[in-house]
């Protein structure tokens, strides 16, 4: 059976630049990151000895575009790396797999372009705005940039340029381990003898996108008092490291009064289920989604991992992270007794067992595909469909 490759392209407005590349989703892998292979083809015509040039650009919005004003910007712009595509620099640059079969289909016009990643990059991520919201979304977004100048200084011209938005994201490790994250704290009351004390134990550290999370829950009371409810939540922590900012959202919870209320001298035991889902949390501002690119490949947003050896305080962008939340009512007088227990969502990695279980069920959509050195049909130059790229018209002046 012949698999078709499905390769995405975007052309200037003026029909003389196109960018080819095999994929838009690009892996940290915490010690290295996917490259950015592409193609570009030109006609040589057209640029009268003028020049190619490619550029890896990284926006970091971190305020809303309507309170922008007397020149204050709430956003930062950066051209990661830059390179002189065409006239080709490195006439013996080793190619993909990938930039072979299109540089072999597309002809002598086409020339290859690889990009790679700074290191500590952040992940793409997006925060979802809100009914009221105009202009761009908040969030880490990546944009490849092609265009035509005299030099690396000019700037060139929006007709002759053409930008492709990717996205920089995490998988989860190839094993989840076998660490099961608890949390066991005690309440005592001013007067009142004995304490509650509440245990919470997840079934595992690492959860895929849409599997549910249990948690067992042992809550011993050895007060006076009486526990009247309990609610559990999946809450989403959001650090975003620009204006040094932190905020917490709900994204799944419950609330119940099943085995309540539990009277001094009980115990209980229950095991709780939630399933936090982007889909769930449509419209609610502020939710963080990994960067992306349809509206049909949505997800929460990942968390984030720190590569071996590297210091959590050194990342950057917008930094993720998981708890499940559980409280205890006591009552009026009692208060609450709560606890946190950390766990990671992510996507699993490519070739996982789970990655086949979680794709035949439909829990997630991905655009990643294996590495380009393991395609068993590498040699078939005829089976590539080119996907346009929805345009998006560069903000240059004229």
């Amino acid at each position: 059976m012949v698999v078709a490759v499905k390769v995405f392209k975007k052309s200037a407005p003026n029909g003389k630049l196109t960018v080819y590349l095999g994929k838009r989703d690009f892996i940290d892998h915490t010690d290295y990151c996917d490259p950015i292979d592409g193609v570009i083809v030109l006609e040589e015509e057209y640029l009268r000895g003028r020049k190619v040039f490619g550029q890896l650009i990284t926006t970091y919005r971190y305020g809303r575009e309507e309170d922008e004003v007397m020149g204050v910007k709430f956003s930062k712009e950066m051209v990661l790396v830059k390179d002189q595509i065409y006239p080709m620099e490195n006439a013996n640059m080793e190619m993909t797999p990938m930039q072979e079969r299109l540089v072999k289909k597309l002809g002598k016009n086409a020339f290859p372009f690889t990009f790679h990643f700074p290191a500590m990059a952040p992940s793409s991520v997006t925060l979802q705005a809100g009914e009221d919201d105009q202009g761009k979304p908040l969030g880490v977004e990546y944009a490849i940039k092609a265009y035509v100048g005299e030099d690396e200084s000019d700037k060139g011209h929006k007709r002759s340029a053409v930008a492709l938005t990717i996205k920089k994201l995490q998988y989860a490790p190839a094993t989840r381990g076998r660490r099961l994250p608890s949390s066991l704290v005690s309440k005592g009351f001013t007067f009142s003898q004995g304490k509650i004390n509440l245990e919470v134990t997840l079934d595992r550290e690492i959860y895929y996108h849409g599997e549910k999370i249990a948690a067992n829950i042992v809550v011993t009371n050895n007060s006076r008092k009486t526990v009247k409810s309990i609610k559990c939540f999946v809450v989403q922590h959001c650090e975003v490291t620009m204006v040094n900012a932190q905020f917490s959202k709900h994204i799944a919870s419950l609330e119940t009064r099943e085995g309540c209320p539990i009277t001094p001298g009980a115990s209980f035991t229950k095991s709780f289920f939630l399933v936090p889902l982007a889909s769930s949390n449509k419209d609610r501002r502020g939710i963080a989604l990994d960067g992306h690119l349809k509206e049909d490949d949505v997800n929460l947003a990942s968390s984030t991992l720190i590569g071996e050896g590297k210091c959590p305080s050194d990342a950057m962008g917008i930094v993720i992270s998981y708890s499940l939340r559980v409280k205890l009512n006591c009552g009026t007088l009692g208060g609450e007794l709560q606890t946190d227990v950390p766990f990671k969502l992510m996507n699993p990695a490519p070739g996982t067992v789970e990655r086949e279980r979680v794709n035949a069920l439909k829990k997630m959509k991905s655009i990643e595909r294996h590495r380009y050195e393991n395609s068993h049909y590498a040699d078939d130059d005829d089976n590539i469909v080119f996907e346009d790229f929805a345009r998006l018209r560069m903000n240059e002046p004229e």
